[in-house]
């Protein structure tokens, strides 16, 4: 064991090869709690994300936050938040500069002239990114998270365990932006959702179900391995308070998009119960997935498991997908590429045009010009898709 300064933890060294989460998590001035390490020895995180809305006005007309170097928080209307304004979130909070011109050499290159770097520059960088501090927590839960409890609203609150980075195996134990956004969508036409049973792909940290299982009657969050499970249940068990009394049950289930059977062995842990499997059968209206397309293979399973699960639904239901188009520069192509997410258009195109007696699955994407309730940013990378698996028979 490699003995740590309390200096050295506040300070933490990054080097070439360390990997953080996708997503910054804007916690602005708090540190990030390291509450345990998890069975495969990764260190678990524990931060809190803010809801920011006004009850009292209607869905349209909810607030977003942005965050100031002071970590206080101005609110803006969600109307005035257009699509330019998302796409230039970052641009709008950099200062503006003067004497700094794009020009073009001789032979056409793109020469870029950079002004010093001042402090007035330290504090712009401020706005778009938080320092990272872990702390190894040394005492009690109950204390250590006490300060926080006091500084928050318990209905605007979310606590989620996590990992800062993993293998690629191991990719759902972070928080990835595709699950904010659907969390935004879900949140902005909550009452589409209210008494819905839902089935979530691909859950990771819960923290999508989380957000849904506030409106929905029933949630079944799934994933496979056992210690992802675990964190997604200790999640859900850490945001009980936002459930409403006698709704908003969140299940957390063993799906395996490899395997064309769902898991019924009773001494499995997170299997399904022959009533568990009869209930989402017979009453799931919504299918729901965030951020899982980053492997051919996984793709294509996932799509074999949704067209498994929509044929053997009593009802039709709705499927949104969420998902960040990821650019990569590979030697086949000796381009920049996004094979993963062609693949994925390429196959939801296939679903769409599919000949089936049984079920038509109408395709469409969704405006982003919908209200942030979370703090991230939207980049235009971001995706959300719709697809309605309609019953003919």
């Amino acid at each position: 064991m490699v003995d740590v300064t309390e200096e050295e933890m506040d300070n933490p060294t990054f080097k070439r090869d360390t990997v953080l989460s996708d997503v910054h998590l804007h916690c602005p001035n708090k540190r990030h709690l390291m509450v345990r390490l998890n069975a495969v020895g990764q260190p678990v995180f524990l931060s809190y994300f803010k809801l920011i809305w006004n009850t009292e006005d209607s869905a349209s007309e909810k607030h977003v936050r942005e965050a100031t170097t002071e970590g206080e928080h101005q609110y803006r209307s969600g109307d005035e938040l257009c699509d330019k304004d998302r796409n230039n979130l970052k641009k709008e909070r950099e200062l503006n500069s003067e004497g700094v011109e794009a020009l073009l050499d001789d032979d056409g290159d793109l020469e870029v002239v950079r002004r010093p770097r001042s402090a007035s520059d330290l504090e712009a960088e401020d706005l778009l990114r938080d320092r990272v501090y872990p702390v190894i927590l040394m005492k009690a839960k109950e204390d250590a998270f006490e300060d926080e409890e006091q500084e928050c609203t318990c209905r605007d609150v979310i606590k989620i365990e996590h990992t800062m980075a993993t293998p690629l195996e191991d990719v759902g134990k972070q928080v990835w932006r595709a699950a904010f956004l659907l969390a935004d969508y879900i949140l902005f036409i909550r009452d589409t959702f209210r008494c819905c049973s839902v089935l979530e792909l691909g859950g990771g940290t819960g923290i999508t179900s989380i957000i849904m299982g506030t409106v929905a009657k029933r949630v079944y969050c799934t994933d496979v391995g056992e210690d992802l499970l675990a964190m997604c249940e200790q999640n859900v068990a850490l945001n009980k308070h936002l459930m409403e009394p006698g709704r908003g049950e969140v299940k957390v289930k063993e799906l395996d998009w490899l395997k064309d059977e769902f898991c019924t062995d009773p001494e499995a842990p997170y299997s399904w119960s022959d009533e568990e499997i009869a209930d989402l059968h017979d009453h799931c209206t919504v299918i729901m997935a965030a951020d899982v397309f980053y492997d051919d293979d996984l793709t294509d399973a996932l799509f074999r498991t949704l067209y498994r699960i929509t044929h053997n639904l009593r009802n039709s239901c709705t499927v949104y997908l969420a998902l960040e188009k990821r650019l990569n520069f590979t030697l086949r192509h000796m381009d920049v590429t996004c094979e993963a997410y062609s693949h994925f258009r390429n196959t939801l195109h296939d679903l769409e045009n599919l000949q089936d007696r049984k079920m038509k699955y109408t395709v469409e994407p969704i405006k982003l010009d919908f209200c942030q309730f979370l703090i991230y940013e939207r980049i235009e990378q971001l995706e959300l898709w719709k697809i309605v698996a309609e019953q003919l028979t």
